[in-house]
């Protein structure tokens, strides 16, 4: 028996291998895909909520003039720093906007009871992480 001969006998043993190894490839290769997906998924949600804290801590202090309990700064650095540290993990333009974030509260959050200007900056700081968060979610399938 010859190769043509055995290949035309076994011609749906070897359809079903190439079927069989393709899809295999396709799975894995979505499963890969669908957990990195939720990953970003779960962390985007975190730095949602962590960008919530911070702005509500913000408009404490320079509104409300909460300093010791809503509005502390200790408390805004730990806010601002957690989320710079969990969008490195994070896809698109996220790590360097949390930098913006991080060097925006630096400079302001000292003039965040005094200067409406110093308000506003760090608002739109935390508006601009908030929506590349939400461009991110938006982008994820």
């Amino acid at each position: 028996m010859n190769v043509k001969e055995q290949l035309r006998r076994n011609t749906v043993a070897l359809i079903s291998l190439v079927i069989a190894i393709t899809s295999l490839g396709y799975n894995t290769w979505r499963n890969e895909a669908s957990e990195s997906n939720r990953t970003q998924r779960l962390v985007a949600l975190e730095v949602l909520i962590r960008l919530g804290e911070l702005q509500q801590l913000t408009w404490h202090h320079h509104f409300d003039k909460d300093f010791e309990d809503k509005g502390n700064l200790r408390t805004g650095w730990t806010l601002v720093l957690v989320i710079k540290d969990i969008c490195q993990i994070l896809d698109g333009p996220l790590p360097d906007s949390t930098k913006n974030l991080h060097a925006t509260w630096k400079k302001y959050s000292d003039d965040l009871d005094s200067s409406r200007e110093a308000n506003d900056i760090i608002i739109a700081a935390i508006n601009a992480v908030r929506q590349d968060t939400l461009d991110l979610l938006i982008m994820l399938d």
